[in-house]
């Protein structure tokens, strides 16, 4: 079991690095990535599944060390406050144009929508590669305290 948790570990690295990788090309370049999107799910899923086996081996009588405990869930508190400060990532553009809701960016130009979109689009792009890099670091502090790395 210890060894399907540290396999599963290093794929939250993997997944973590390569979604912080792309999302920052991406982000760079103004330009939006399904991809982006997709490895930062997984690596979350991965995480999740990282998380609950650790859980399980706790109850089955494994002690880590203390730190490797708070490497490894202080990342899902990461993940949790990146999302929330996803979700106003919108509301902060739209307030940042004086707009009031979605419907009104509706009745904009097609051009001026496409920019308004695209800029709420980079900033949660943003948020979620920022939390990507900080959990890959705690990630990777979790793995050195675990002796696997």
């Amino acid at each position: 079991m210890t060894a399907v948790h540290a396999v599963v570990g290093f794929s939250v690295l993997a997944l973590t690095l390569a979604a912080a990788l792309l999302g920052a090309w991406r982000w760079s370049r103004a330009e939006t990535s399904d991809g982006f999107w997709k490895l930062l799910r997984a690596s979350q899923a991965a995480l999740l599944v990282q998380v609950t086996l650790g859980v399980v081996l706790l109850v089955l009588g494994h002690h880590p060390a203390k730190l490797h405990l708070l490497y490894g869930l202080v990342p899902v508190v990461v993940w949790f406050a990146a999302e929330q400060l996803r979700v106003g990532a919108a509301q902060a553009v739209l307030d940042s144009r004086d707009l009031e809701s979605a419907e009104a960016v509706g009745k904009l130009p097609e051009a001026e929508q496409r920019s308004i979109v695209l800029t709420i689009v980079r900033r949660e792009m943003g948020v979620m590669i920022l939390a990507a890099l900080v959990v890959l670091v705690l990630a990777v502090r979790a793995a050195s305290v675990a002796g696997g790395l």
